[in-house]
């Protein structure tokens, strides 16, 4: 793939995970793109959090950090599809975010077939030696038509 395709691609996939109302709600930061990985960047929000008691960010707005970020890794992947859904979502979450801090999501595309991409995530936040959730998941692939 050449340089210019490659960097095709990448807008692509950029645009594809900006335009996403959902995303911009949670103020999701598309950080780094490219070669079927991503990382996006949500960072700490009162109207998010999931217990008011602790200052704990909801496990849904991880959630969607996640699969945001392993759609982006999808669109990113050289096979180039044009559009991704989640087909499935595993998420494990290893302990709550520390209130304050920023959660970066890293993912991986690190298998396509004819029409599924294969995902591996991971979140972190001020502590990247623990993470507070990991994830896999599957994606559609919307080709283009030949």
């Amino acid at each position: 793939m050449s340089d210019e395709q490659k960097a095709r691609r990448e807008l692509l996939a950029r645009k594809f995970i900006e335009a996403i109302p959902h995303a911009r709600a949670l103020g999701m930061d598309l950080t780094e793109i490219g070669d079927g990985k991503a990382t996006i960047c949500m960072d700490y929000d009162d109207r998010f959090v999931g217990d008011p008691e602790t200052g704990v960010i909801h496990g849904g707005a991880v959630s969607a950090l996640m699969d945001t970020c392993g759609g982006a890794a999808v669109m990113a992947h050289p096979e180039a599809p044009i559009g991704t859904a989640t087909l499935s979502l595993r998420i494990d979450y290893m302990r709550p975010a520390t209130p304050g801090d920023r959660i970066t999501a890293t993912a991986d595309c690190y298998h396509v077939t004819r029409s599924v991409a294969f995902v591996r995530a991971t979140a972190v936040d001020g502590d990247p030696s623990r993470p507070v959730a990991t994830a896999t998941g599957t994606f559609t692939l919307e080709r283009p038509k030949s």
